[in-house]
């Protein structure tokens, strides 16, 4: 019986296309974060007073910087990307109920939470084999 469930299974358990899938996985989802702490660096100042707008301390915005772009990029390289999945978790789920709890704001809401659920999924799996995760834990 013709089961895509199963063809889509054995084809990516393949461990060359299992590998190639992580890493776009990891692209896609880094790519976010790199983007965003970026632009707060850029634009520091609109960044801090945004966040004071909304009751949260400007002084934050380097520790903000800091779990995005280097989140980011440790997700990217796949470096301690488990705990990098973890950590970029709990910051999107705060800043979810934080910056996107109102109706005008329900896709960015939707967003953080979506992002949250492929990040534990990394978390889970970790960084796959085209990683620095991968090299190191074969030495």
């Amino acid at each position: 019986m013709f089961n895509p469930n199963v063809i889509v299974k054995n084809f990516s358990l393949q461990p060359q296309v299992n590998a190639v899938i992580s890493l776009i996985a990891r692209i896609l989802m880094a790519y976010i974060f790199i983007v965003a702490g970026w632009g707060k660096i850029t634009g520091y100042s609109a960044t801090a007073g945004y966040m004071e707008s909304m009751g949260v301390p400007a002084a934050l915005l380097p520790l903000t910087i800091l779990v995005e772009l280097g989140g980011g990029l440790a997700l990217l390289f796949g470096f301690q990307a488990c705990f990098a999945a973890l950590g970029l978790t709990v910051f999107s789920l705060i800043t979810a109920f934080i910056f996107h709890n109102g109706a005008k704001d329900a896709i960015n809401l939707m967003k953080n939470l979506a992002m949250s659920g492929g990040l534990l999924f990394l978390m889970l799996h970790g960084a796959g084999k085209i990683s620095l995760d991968h090299l190191i834990e074969k030495k």
